[in-house]
Formats: C-alpha cells, sequence, structure tokens
C-alpha cells in the first residue's frame, strides 16, 4: 500500500472549469438593487465602449459594489463576469489595506500584470469599484489617463449606489 502523499503539479488548486460561480447550483443570482441598472445601464456601458474604443487592449468592463456583486459588465462569454467582480472586490480590499497601513490613503487603483494581460481595479467609491480587463499589449500608462475621466463620470453615475 502506497502511503507517500501526492503532490500536485500545480502549487495552487485549480478549480474545473464547469465549477466556475455562475454554473454552480446556488439557485439564482444575488438579487440587486436594480436601479443602477434600470437608470443608468445605457450610460454604464457607454462607458465601457469609450475605454474600448479609445484604449486597445482593453477586453472587458466590469462594476461591482465592494463587497464583490456584479453591478454591470461587458465581458465576452469566456470570462464570467460574477468572478471577476468578486476578485475586483479582493483586489480593492488588499490594495485599501495596503493603502492604509503605509499611511498613504485613499487607495485610488491596482494592477495586477500577466504574461498573458492585466487586471487594473480602479475606486468609483466607498461602495464601487471599476475593473478593467485587458490583453497582453494594454499597458497600464496607457490606461490610466483615459480610465481617470471615466471612473469620474461612472462614481457619479452610481452615487447613492446602497453599501
Amino acid at each position: 500500500m502506497d502511503t507517500a502523499p501526492r503532490v500536485s503539479a500545480s502549487p495552487l488548486p485549480r478549480r474545473a472549469p464547469a465549477a466556475s460561480f455562475a454554473e454552480r447550483d446556488l439557485g439564482p443570482p444575488p438579487t440587486l438593487d436594480p436601479s443602477p441598472m434600470a437608470q443608468h445601464g445605457p450610460a454604464l456601458h457607454a462607458e465601457f465602449a469609450a475605454l474600448w474604443d479609445r484604449v486597445p487592449g482593453v477586453r472587458g468592463c466590469v462594476v461591482a459594489g465592494i463587497d464583490g456583486l456584479l453591478i454591470a459588465h461587458d465581458l465576452g462569454p469566456d470570462t464570467q463576469p460574477y468572478d471577476v467582480a468578486t476578485l475586483a472586490a479582493a483586489v480593492m480590499q488588499i490594495g485599501r489595506q495596503s493603502a492604509m497601513a503605509l499611511h498613504h490613503r485613499p487607495f485610488r487603483d491596482s494592477t495586477v500584470r500577466t504574461d498573458s494581460g492585466s487586471f487594473t481595479v480602479y475606486a468609483l467609491s466607498d461602495s464601487a469599484l471599476l475593473a478593467v480587463l485587458g490583453d497582453a499589449g494594454l499597458e497600464p500608462d496607457r490606461l490610466h489617463p483615459h480610465a481617470r475621466p471615466v471612473v469620474e463620470r461612472l462614481a457619479r453615475l452610481l452615487r447613492g449606489y446602497p453599501t
């Protein structure tokens, strides 16, 4: 009988693609306050389109609450918006804690870069965020000047979104 522990080739546990958040049998998605989308859906999507058009390499955008609940997105079918919203909330919370610990407040944005792309999270308010996914060619220095005015406009649109 073999009693040696099994070692995975991957250092982190990986979930199967079919086990994504959107495909889990958890019942219907959480009910969100529909007012941001009902009132501002076209305006939110116009801001997403502005980033797509002005910044080469943008692959999609997500607006979420800092609790990770999805508000709006323009992601393709191969990316799960609920997962991106949750990841963006985690990145924002780590950024906020880092900013507080270093006495560099308030948190504005944080970027995670890999060989195949980037993930930038911007604070819209104390209760909402914008996440921008980019391909490998997207440079944050090109994104930031275009994203910051979008962040300001989105923050105005979502003012009063429940915390």
